[in-house]
């Protein structure tokens, strides 16, 4: 495996970055307009082609554009034929090919696997304009319209379906991407790095399927092929016995058990006498790194998986253990005849490289071939700005690890402050008001672990999880100074926060807090405790409700040294796997308590490789080391015990109140139906039973909605995030009158923009 690498702003010698163009060209005249005669590489997306940062095409497109390559774009073809790949020509390079800003299948279906009425990422908020598993629809048809074509794949539906994997909408387990897709290379993660290298290299001259060195990157391979002086480790099976002793035999005489226990004696300690060395710490833990560098994995394979869910929660436990840079295996999982070979994650950007891709020159507006279409997403990040990526929370529900890594990404104070002033100078319709300085999540600009080595030798799945670890850095300094100087910008009369708090981070600095809920809180704040009951907490690997009321509580007194009138937005999560019955009601006691009222529920929907779908799929907590005895979960199928855990979460409206009476009296509390104040939920009156003989009208096939990667509008996390509890508002009683502009959308995404895997990146709560 090549660990060396160079920074994404060296260019190869004798290579000059090019003038940028208006806009990536989408179409031939605009080719000819710029002189071009054929693309170097051209890249198909599922999305509408936006040229903002926030978008992964663009950001990917910009940057090789800036490597001297000619990029076009293909936004959203008609895959029912190849007609429409081959509108830009043969590129010279290769096609780029990715579904888009969120998985397909969570972009086209809803929780209740209905289709979508929308799509926040289509003009006009169109839907329909991609099909199922998009990602390898096109890699197909690109090898149609051209074949012999060089074929890259990438973006969160490559990330998360790069091994074999459990998808909820066809319930079943799939084959890697690269098995459908025919893709020559499948780049997954945060991908400007292995981008660079790749195409420098098929510009050079390689085959791309032939490069099988670059970290970030999966391919095909015959089975049991490796690199010269790798070694395997077979993981492919769980439980696996240890050494065997002979059974001593009960009728030897007595001599012969002396003799034998002699010769037992004498062959241990043949066995056991070594010469000893004298090495070094450092030249061990370096021999050790350099085995470790060439040691692949071997994961239970695609046919195992397929009807042992105890061996695919192993394989799953395996994969999310070597996430971490700096420690990370490569691993290999049979399919068939052949394997897929997964290098080790790619290597985080430095400040540097972050800020060279971000400060790329962007047109900062949707294509001109779209016209006065209203873009959905556009219109809620236009005015935001991603200062960091990746998140080291680890929640079992978001799959933003396997896509961003737990490594934090920032870029510089003068590159975020340099985007204000281009959205203050270029972007029509600013009006004073940044919605977001934020990532996948608000406040972990520059937070990381006090020491590279402790960083880079790591094997925990979150950071904060059971508690903060000593090790981490949760200083906000940084970020309470870049929110001070982005103020202070000309033109900037607001600044506020739309990306999902880390209250557990946060409340480390109040500090932090105050500056928060003075400046950059307009009316309400997102929040997510997501549960208040320790079991599903567990599963999730989120915080205890105390940590929340900790947090609550610095918030009403901060908003009230203020003088402001300011309101949290907790979201909550139905039917996650570890949740009884018991805990969604006393979740819903607590939300009576505290007097929210969820205007939106979305029960969770598991999403491809996240360790709550894995939770859903096999039973199995692979949190914990797998064995056959493991942990089992206890998980939500039931349609009708599914609609009961929403329901809780919606204690107060009355459509709910007939399910939840059955609900409590199957439990036996039916001492909290009644109407006193200390009930749930009322007694049935006379005016709902006439209420609920009436007809009920047909309503949108989408079902839930919400800020989330399954909600009526998509958040930023590109369906990285499974889809808990995206959709939910809950709203303090009373409050509802008079709410502030900036709360009424209640379905803005709550993160950070997209990343860079040839799509738009995850986001977590």
């Amino acid at each position: 495996m090549n660990t060396s690498h160079s920074p994404i702003y060296d260019l190869p010698a004798g290579v000059t970055p090019r003038q940028p163009a208006p806009f990536l060209p989408m179409s031939r005249k605009e080719m000819d307009a710029l002189g071009w005669d054929e693309c170097d590489i051209i890249l198909v997306t599922g999305d509408a082609y936006i040229d903002h940062p926030s978008f992964g095409m663009a950001l990917l497109g910009r940057l090789l554009e800036a490597q001297g390559f000619r990029v076009g774009i293909i936004s959203q073809p008609d895959w029912t034929s190849a007609d429409e790949f081959k509108q830009l020509g043969k590129p010279r390079l290769y096609f780029g090919v990715t579904s888009g800003n969120m998985d397909s299948m969570i972009n086209r279906y809803t929780a209740d696997k209905k289709p979508r009425s929308d799509d926040a990422y289509t003009a006009g908020g169109m839907a329909g304009k991609r099909p199922d598993r998009a990602l390898n629809v096109y890699c197909q048809r690109c090898r149609e319209a051209y074949p012999g074509v060089q074929i890259m794949a990438g973006g969160i539906e490559a990330s998360l379906r790069r091994i074999a994997q459990y998808d909820y909408w066809s319930d079943k387990i799939r084959q890697s991407a690269l098995i459908y897709s025919k893709a020559d290379l499948l780049l997954f993660g945060n991908a400007e790095r292995a981008l660079v290298e790749v195409t420098q290299r098929v510009a050079a001259g390689e085959k791309m399927s032939e490069i099988r060195d670059v970290r970030g990157t999966a391919f095909l391979a015959p089975h049991g092929w490796r690199p010269a002086g790798w070694v395997e480790l077979d993981s492919s099976i769980v439980d696996i016995p240890g050494k065997v002793e002979a059974h001593p035999n009960p009728y030897a005489m007595e001599d012969e058990k002396q003799q034998s226990a002699a010769g037992n004696t004498a062959e241990s300690s043949a066995a056991n006498t070594q010469v000893i060395q004298m090495v070094s710490r450092e030249a061990r833990l370096a021999a050790r790194r350099e085995v470790r560098g060439r040691t692949v994995i071997r994961i239970p394979s695609f046919e195992t998986v397929t009807y042992d869910p105890v061996s695919y929660a192993h394989a799953s436990r395996t994969l999310h253990l070597e996430s971490n840079p700096g420690n990370a295996r490569a691993l290999v999982q049979q399919h068939g005849e052949r394997d897929v070979w997964m290098n080790p994650p790619p290597i985080p950007l430095e400040t540097a490289e972050m800020d060279y891709a971000f400060d790329q020159y962007f047109a900062r507006n949707p294509h001109p071939s779209y016209g006065q279409q209203v873009i959905p997403a556009w219109d809620m990040i236009r005015f935001s700005i991603n200062i960091m990526r990746g998140c080291f929370g680890g929640c079992t529900f978001c799959s933003i690890t396997e896509h961003e890594g737990r490594i934090i990404q920032s870029r510089s104070e003068g590159s975020v402050l340099r985007e204000i002033e281009e959205i203050r100078d270029k972007t029509a319709g600013f009006t004073g008001h940044i919605s977001d300085l934020g990532g996948p999540t608000a406040n972990m600009y520059r937070l990381a672990c006090k020491d590279p080595k402790i960083e880079k030798s790591c094997r925990r799945l979150s950071c904060v999880y059971p508690g903060i670890c000593e090790n981490l850095n949760t200083d906000h300094s940084s970020l309470i100074q870049l929110y001070r100087k982005a103020r202070k910008i000309p033109g900037v009369k607001k600044i506020t926060i739309g990306s999902g708090l880390r209250y557990d981070l946060a409340v480390t600095s109040p500090e932090y807090v105050k500056e928060l809920v003075t400046h950059h809180v307009s009316g309400y704040l997102k929040i997510a405790p997501e549960h208040t009951e320790e079991g599903p907490l567990s599963k999730m690997m989120k915080p205890g409700i105390g940590t929340f009321e900790k947090f609550k509580a610095m918030f009403e007194k901060f908003s009230a040294e203020a003088g402001k009138r300011q309101y949290l937005i907790p979201y909550f999560i139905a039917a996650h796997p570890g949740t009884s019955d018991e805990d969604m009601l006393n979740l819903a006691l607590w939300l009576k308590k505290n007097d929210f009222r969820p205007d939106q529920v979305q029960a969770f929907t598991p999403t491809p490789m996240a360790m709550a779908t894995t939770m859903w799929h096999t039973k199995r907590n692979p949190l914990k080391k797998i064995h056959r005895s493991s942990e089992k979960v206890d998980v939500i199928r039931d349609e009708k015990r599914r609609k009961a855990h929403k329901a809780f979460l919606r204690y107060h409206d009355p459509k709910n109140w007939p399910l939840l009476r059955d609900t409590l009296r199957e439990m036996g509390r039916a001492d909290l139906i009644g109407n006193s104040p200390k009930h749930l939920i009322p007694m049935e009156s006379p005016e709902e039973r006439a209420l609920q003989a009436r007809p009920v009208p047909k309503g949108n096939a989408r079902g839930g909605g919400g800020p989330g990667s399954v909600g009526k509008i998509p958040n930023r996390s590109n369906g990285a995030r499974s889809t808990a509890s995206n959709g939910q508002r809950a709203i303090p009683h009373g409050a509802a009158a008079g709410k502030p502009k900036a709360a009424a959308t209640a379905n803005r995404p709550q993160s950070g923009k997209p990343g860079a895997t040839l799509a738009k990146k995850p986001r977590a709560r």
